[in-house]
C-alpha cells in the first residue's frame, strides 16, 4: 500500500477538508398551508406537492379521559 512521501501541513489538511463542512438546509413554505418543506419534497403537513394533493393525511382523533 502506497504510503505518503511527505507529512501534510496544517493549512494543507484543512483546504483538503473544506468540502466536508456542513450546508445550511434550504426550506420554501408550502403554497397551501404555509409549512416549511424542504424543496422538490412533498408537504408532511397537508400532503400537497407544486400544488395537487398527493397524500392523504389521516388526522390524528382527540383521546377522550376520564
Amino acid at each position: 500500500m502506497a504510503n505518503p512521501k511527505k507529512r501534510k501541513t496544517h493549512s494543507g489538511t484543512r483546504k483538503s477538508r473544506s468540502h466536508l463542512a456542513l450546508k445550511k438546509i434550504v426550506l420554501n413554505k408550502c403554497p397551501k398551508c404555509g409549512q416549511a418543506v424542504k424543496p422538490h419534497t412533498a408537504c408532511a403537513l397537508c400532503g400537497s406537492y407544486k400544488g395537487k394533493e398527493i397524500h392523504k393525511i389521516k388526522v390524528k382523533a382527540a383521546s377522550k379521559k376520564k
